[in-house]
């Protein structure tokens, strides 16, 4: 009797194990159909690389005790005469901002090419930040961060690497110099955008910089 139970269970498990797999494979497809949806709402096509939207977006997934559905990608692959900062509101699918962001000094002229997690190394850092508290320091109301990245961004608050607004991140300055200029490794904004920014995306939203 207890041989016949357990060759009865074992069948039943047999015979589920296709659907449970189908279940799996569903929810895998169901996820990157959903990345791909959100990718169109957004316009995002011809804007930003596809796979860059997904390393952004499966690093806001991972990112514990966020407090706001806003995401931030800088991809700084792009040379600094391209918009590269998104702005993303992910729970109403709506991009909020699309916009010029500056790079540091040392990590190259038109595009950045190179990035440090180092004090005093005057280099954008890359990975994935969470926004902390603002304040008001020589750049005017800024934005300091947290990097949640080991050995690519962990060094953010000891750096000071903040959002900030600039002058030498503005289209005034790009048509004047045709680049924009550079910051010591913040991620630097138009200043005429950046209170509004900064305000929506502070105290527990996520960022991702690429490169």
């Amino acid at each position: 009797m207890k041989r016949t139970n357990w060759m009865t269970r074992f069948g039943a498990l047999w015979l589920s194990l296709p659907l449970l797999l189908g279940a799996l494979c569903f929810s895998g497809a169901g996820h990157a159909s959903w990345d791909q949806d959100l990718y169109r709402q957004l316009g995002l096509a011809g804007k930003l690389d596809k796979q860059v939207f997904r390393k952004a977006l499966q690093g806001y997934q991972d990112v514990r005790h966020k407090r706001k559905a806003i995401l931030t990608i800088i991809d700084y692959s792009k040379p600094s005469t391209q918009r590269r900062l998104f702005v993303i509101d992910v729970k109403r699918h709506k991009l909020l901002y699309h916009t010029w962001v500056s790079h540091g000094r040392n990590s190259g002229e038109l595009a950045a090419r190179q990035f440090s997690n180092q004090l005093n190394s005057r280099q954008s850092s890359l990975g994935v930040y969470r926004t902390a508290e603002t304040y008001q320091g020589k750049h005017g109301y800024s934005l300091r961060l947290d990097g949640l990245s080991p050995g690519k961004n962990s060094n953010a608050r000891r750096r000071a690497i903040v959002v900030h607004g600039a002058d030498y991140a503005s289209p005034r300055h790009l048509r004047k110099y045709d680049k924009l200029g550079r910051s010591w490794g913040c991620p630097a904004l138009p200043r005429e955008q950046s209170r509004a920014i900064i305000n929506i995306i502070k105290e527990g939203s996520v960022i991702y910089a690429h490169g």
